[in-house]
């Protein structure tokens, strides 16, 4: 099973491109789901983050963290952002790596797993497990009236942009690149070529391999 890893800066599709390798047949990973699995009710690890940063963040009946009022709080200055990863992060490294080691065991193996990261520079180890790292491009302005039309928080854009890779840094990772500056239809054009170039093409589509299997 080929790991390939997709990074980009926020907004930039990352997510477009990992379905689009997903409908082509590859299994798809996205690691902020699985930040969002390690944080279930009456886990461990909510219980770690309550008592840090404060319990009223959890449901007293569901159990259900309130992650974008933990959001607020975590990313209102560097440390507290450093205390939330360091909970966090070994968690989000655990759940990942055995979703990996289960597909590896699966029979057939898939054929490739792709999977959407988008802090690379908090992978520790777990970037070396990759086959392959493709950045999907686009420049900082054009990914910002992006992410207003979605209509995200433009402070909140920025603030999140300030804490991950720069473009030069997300490159220096990259083994392949994805453009994503035009339209839809050149998007597709170029993942296709890439899944092409793998010599995945006789592979079938995610819902045949799970109809064999």
């Amino acid at each position: 099973m080929r790991v390939v890893y997709v990074i980009g800066g926020i907004a930039s599709g990352k997510s477009s491109v990992t379905r689009l390798i997903e409908k082509k047949g590859a299994v798809r990973i996205d690691l902020d789901e699985v930040s969002r699995d390690v944080l279930a009710p009456e886990s461990s690890l909510v219980r770690r983050v309550a008592a840090v940063f404060g319990e009223d963040l959890v449901d007293e009946t569901s159990g259900i963290l309130d992650r974008p009022a933990l959001a607020q709080r975590a990313f209102s200055d560097p440390e507290k952002t450093a205390q939330l990863e360091a909970l966090e992060l070994p968690a989000i490294r655990a759940e990942f790596k055995r979703r990996i080691d289960a597909l590896r065991a699966q029979r057939p193996e898939p054929v490739c797993c792709v999977v959407e990261v988008p802090l690379p520079d908090r992978m520790g180890p777990l970037l070396g497990m990759a086959d392959e790292i493709l950045e999907v491009s686009c420049p900082y302005a054009q990914r910002r009236a992006r992410a207003r039309l979605r209509g995200m928080d433009i402070s909140d854009f920025d603030r999140r942009a300030q804490r991950q890779l720069s473009d030069g840094g997300l490159s220096a990772l990259a083994d392949e690149r994805i453009d994503n500056t035009g339209t839809q239809q050149e998007l597709e054009a170029q993942v296709d070529a890439w899944w092409d170039k793998q010599g995945f093409s006789g592979a079938g589509t995610a819902e045949e391999g799970s109809e064999k299997g």
